[in-house]
């Protein structure tokens, strides 16, 4: 089911190469590249110390994470049940060690089909590679870390993108190419995708962050965060679970466990009280900085630096003094 576009053929051989390591890649940016999550994913790949990696793709990109040795091209059809099934025509021709994947929503997606249809148990949101076969995730909303022993042949894992660093990106160059063909799926029909403001910047790979709360009271005042974030560069504006379920800012700003999980260089909590399932989501930010009047609120626990203020008053004052 895989035809040539290289000089590398997939083929099943009695040659396999057991250590061999494949990853997914999210898909593709609207400029091409790829996603900072897949270049995280890779650097968590190099580290279970495989003999080959390999990159499953939707189409070629211009640049690769450096250390990838061969791409596959699945193509794309805006399904999930697509991308799983490229996985199991790439895991018919070759016995990956490892197949890995980010923990991010496309991953979610994904890697509970990949282990149906490969009949694996998948060890996910893993923080730390310690061996090829053994895994540290959290568990309690992060309050607790779990080192999990995976025993199949194959390892199947999701791996949160933010507790690992960014693989460079190289030019392709003579890297091995090979196009997939994997069956249609005729199940469902992608119809179409709406997103949001693509001039914001992207709250997965800002490099600082402003989140806000209850604590608004109200999704107009979700400007204060915006103008703060302009000021910032390179941020990103957010919001906790309960400020998005009273409709105060879009699901996709969502920070937490059921939200997206962040880890920037600075944190900014406006008017947020800090709910366990909200510290879970960017606790490991490498700065953090809360802005609260109650000075019981468990946000203050994490931060860096607490300012028990008013934030209609202490975010405006900020904003100017940037």
């Amino acid at each position: 089911m895989l035809s040539r576009t290289s000089r590398t053929l997939l083929s099943k051989t009695t040659n396999h190469r057991w250590a061999s390591t494949l990853v997914v890649a999210e898909p593709l940016s609207k400029d091409g590249s790829l996603s900072a999550g897949t270049q995280s994913t890779v650097t968590a790949a190099q580290q279970l110390g495989g003999d080959s990696l390999t990159l499953l793709v939707e189409k070629m990109p211009a640049q690769i994470p450096e250390g990838v040795s061969q791409v596959l091209v699945s193509g794309n059809n805006g399904l999930s049940e697509f991308a799983s099934s490229a996985v199991q025509v790439a895991a018919s021709a070759e016995n990956y060690g490892h197949i890995v994947a980010p923990a991010s929503k496309f991953g979610s997606t994904i890697v509970p089909r990949i282990a149906a249809l490969l009949s694996l148990s998948p060890v996910t949101d893993v923080i730390e590679v310690v061996s090829p076969d053994t895994f540290v995730r959290p568990i309690y909303a992060g309050n607790a870390l779990a080192k999990v022993q995976a025993s199949d042949a194959t390892k199947l894992l999701s791996v949160r993108p933010t507790s690992f660093d960014k693989t460079p990106l190289v030019d392709a160059g003579d890297v091995a190419v090979t196009e997939l063909d994997v069956p249609a799926f005729d199940k469902s029909e992608f119809v179409s995708a709406s997103a949001g403001n693509d001039d914001k910047v992207d709250l997965g790979s800002a490099s600082k962050v402003v989140s806000g709360g209850r604590g608004l009271k109200s999704g107009d005042n979700f400007v204060l965060l915006d103008a703060l974030a302009t000021k910032l560069s390179d941020c990103a504006v957010g919001a906790s679970r309960a400020a998005v379920d009273a409709g105060m800012a879009p699901n996709d700003t969502q920070v937490g466990q059921t939200g997206k999980v962040v880890a920037p260089d600075l944190y900014v909590a406006v008017g947020i009280s800090g709910a366990i399932q909200h510290l879970s989501g960017m606790k490991d930010s490498k700065t953090i900085v809360a802005i609260n009047t109650d000075p019981e609120a468990p946000i203050f626990s994490v931060a860096d630096y607490g300012l028990q203020a008013d934030l209609f008053e202490a975010v405006p004052e900020l904003t100017e003094k940037l």
